[in-house]
């Protein structure tokens, strides 16, 4: 409301309604109310409890009947505010949501909910899945902050990115995301972890060690009963697998070493990869799952990843 043109306030002509008045009789939706300055949320609470509004010593009486909804994270979840008790107890219900309980619904969550730029296999929802469940149930992340769901929606989206660009500058035709661009993903939603006091340091440490368990969870269902030996013996430190965020899936397929076993076709199959990007991705995992049993070592560095 607004005082104008040199009226009294009495002045019925004066007064310049707002959002509330006008929504006379009807819902008035607020988000994020904890942002909300505590003298606003004042203002809130007596046009919810007495419907007035007071201006510079002047009260005046609104016939409001206003149904008011709004959302509000949990205390501390972002440091910036809280809703006022007394504001808090005039509110007549309150639901409270939480996260997917089934991994399924959270896999479910991810695809629907992700603009993706590049395809991501099942099996890489599944990794980003478990490894953002991980994180709401390590005792070195703030619990009070959270992991939202967002999280691993925001880490498909940009492991999608990730493969896409590698397409777009190495020619690819079709873009498939694979672990190694999960892992540029972990990278850059580190800081969307708040992690308890006394972790400082091991940050990094907490996240790839929580991500290398859910890519073993992840993998070990799909490999089981695989004969891996084959492989196992090739890879003897002499001849290696070349890994890496530039390199294509048919650089990655082409460097592997040459088996009489077709261990490569089962691995395929066992992860239901057609296309080449796909076999890519799926064969980079089980290699992945040989270095995390210690069958085999692994060198990173300068964007680069040695098997061997």
């Amino acid at each position: 409301m607004r005082v104008a043109e040199g009226r009294r306030l009495g002045d019925p002509e004066t007064i310049h309604y707002g959002l509330i008045p006008r929504s006379n009789r009807g819902i008035v939706a607020i988000n994020e109310l904890p942002d909300l300055a505590e003298r606003i949320q004042v203002a809130m609470l007596n046009v919810m409890e007495e419907a007035d509004i007071q201006i510079r010593g002047y009260m005046l009486r609104l016939p409001l009947d206003v149904l008011v909804v709004a959302s509000a994270n949990p205390e501390d979840y972002t440091n910036r505010g809280r809703i006022i008790t007394p504001l808090k107890d005039r509110f007549g219900a309150e639901v409270r949501t939480h996260y997917p309980v089934e991994l399924d619904d959270e896999i479910s969550v991810i695809r629907q909910e992700s603009q993706l730029t590049a395809e991501v296999p099942d099996v890489i929802m599944e990794i980003l899945a478990r490894f953002t469940r991980a994180l709401r149930e390590s005792d070195a992340v703030n619990q009070r902050a959270g992991v939202s769901a967002r999280f691993a929606i925001a880490g498909a989206e940009t492991a999608a990115a990730a493969a896409a660009r590698r397409a777009a500058v190495r020619g690819e035709d079709h873009a498939v995301a694979r672990l190694v661009d999960v892992e540029a993903a972990v990278d850059v939603l580190g800081g969307k972890v708040e992690f308890e006091h006394g972790e400082e340091g091991r940050e990094w440490d907490i996240l790839e060690y929580l991500l290398r368990n859910a890519v073993a969870h992840s993998v070990r269902s799909r490999i089981k009963g695989l004969d891996f030996s084959p492989l196992i013996e090739v890879l003897d430190g002499t001849t290696t697998i070349t890994d890496g965020a530039n390199v294509t899936a048919r650089e990655f397929l082409d460097g592997l070493p040459p088996l009489e076993a077709p261990l490569y076709d089962d691995i395929a199959r066992a992860f239901g990869a057609d296309s080449e990007g796909e076999r890519a991705a799926a064969i980079e995992l089980a290699v992945e799952a040989l270095y995390l049993t210690q069958k085999i070592s692994k060198d990173s560095g300068e964007g680069e990843t040695i098997y061997g």
